[in-house]
């Protein structure tokens, strides 16, 4: 058995390290050309091709052509929906069919009710995490929090106590998607932990490839 060199094992761990680094990349970014990969990872074009071929033959990537204003006409690159399954999820198909027999069984008000139940679970958790902070320290707390439990979030200012939250994984989808119910409990819970204006402009439930919270100071 031929045993591989160390110089071989650190440069197979590199790629892999790459390419999963190309993969959060397209998630949290959308579409990317090459160029952009490129620049960003700060590595040439010729390797990002190179990265690029071994994930379309796993069936990881999707391509577009895009015109440019000027210039020649650019492929982009998208996560295929196969990608998908490589970020984290905490659902199972078990969850789900157990809230649709519920809802069968005994109906809306139940359903309302248990998600309900789950808000207050959750802010009652987080809510010594809120304490003495401001409304800035809030949102990167909150922050924190969403990524501890999968949801890929990056957040920014957007003028004086105004904030962008964006979540870019939902590691609920497949509950949140026949159960609204689920969304509209996030809302309420952002809204009580930060204790503030906060609006959904954006769901991954609802089509978006994000979701996006515009937060403000309550008035």
């Amino acid at each position: 058995m031929t045993v591989p060199r160390v110089g071989e094992l650190m440069n197979h761990a590199v790629e892999t390290s790459t390419r999963k680094v190309i993969l959060s990349m397209l998630k949290t970014q959308g579409p990317l050309s090459v160029h952009d990969m490129a620049k960003q990872l700060g590595i040439t074009e010729m390797a990002v091709r190179r990265h690029i071929h071994s994930l379309e033959k796993d069936d990881l990537l999707q391509t577009k052509l895009v015109r440019q204003a000027m210039g020649r006409p650019t492929n982009v690159y998208t996560l295929a929906p196969q990608a998908d399954e490589l970020f984290p999820k905490k659902y199972m198909q078990l969850t789900l069919d157990l809230l649709v027999e519920l809802l069968e069984d005994e109906g809306h008000d139940k359903i309302e009710r248990l998600f309900e139940g789950r808000q207050n679970k959750l802010e009652a958790r987080y809510q010594s995490r809120m304490h003495e902070k401001s409304l800035e320290e809030r949102v990167a707390e909150l922050a924190l929090i969403q990524n501890e439990n999968g949801y890929m979030v990056d957040w920014s200012q957007l003028g004086e106590d105004a904030y962008m939250f964006s979540e870019h994984n939902c590691p609920i989808a497949q509950v949140a998607n026949t159960f609204q119910q689920a969304c509209q409990c996030e809302l309420a819970l952002f809204r009580n932990l930060l204790n503030a204006n906060v609006e959904r402009t954006e769901c991954l439930a609802k089509g978006a490839n994000k979701c996006i919270y515009i937060i403000s100071q309550n008035k």
